[in-house]
C-alpha cells in the first residue's frame, strides 16, 4: 500500500512540473516575440525620382491611363524643398494611405 500512494505523487510531481515547465516555455515564448530585433530588416534607399520617370512609370503599369495628374503636383514643391524630394513625399503618403486603408478591411 506504501509503494501505490509513492508511485501517485511521482506522478503527480511529474504532471506538476510538466506543467509549469510547459507555461514558464509558453510565456518566454510569447515575451520573445515582443523584443526589439537587432537586425535591420529595412534597407534605407533614396529614390529621387522626377516627373519624367513618373510618366515613363505609368505608362508601363497602365498604358491605357498613362500619366495622370489633374492637381499638377508632380510639379510642385513642398517646404522648400526640390521638386524630387515632393515627388518621394507624395509617393511615400500615397503607399503608406493604401497600407492603412488596406489593413483596416
Amino acid at each position: 500500500m506504501l509503494q501505490h500512494s509513492h508511485n501517485f505523487s511521482n506522478q503527480y510531481y511529474l504532471k506538476s512540473f510538466t506543467m509549469k515547465t510547459a507555461a514558464i516555455l509558453s510565456l518566454a515564448a510569447s515575451a520573445s516575440a515582443f523584443a526589439p530585433s537587432h537586425s535591420n530588416s529595412r534597407a534605407s534607399v533614396a529614390v529621387q525620382e522626377t516627373k519624367a520617370d513618373l510618366e515613363v512609370l505609368a505608362k508601363e503599369l497602365n498604358p491605357v491611363v498613362g500619366f495622370y495628374d489633374p492637381l499638377d503636383l508632380a510639379d510642385g514643391e513642398f517646404w522648400d524643398g526640390t521638386n524630387e524630394e515632393t515627388i518621394g513625399f507624395l509617393r511615400h503618403a500615397e503607399i503608406k494611405y493604401v497600407l492603412a486603408v488596406t489593413m483596416k478591411r
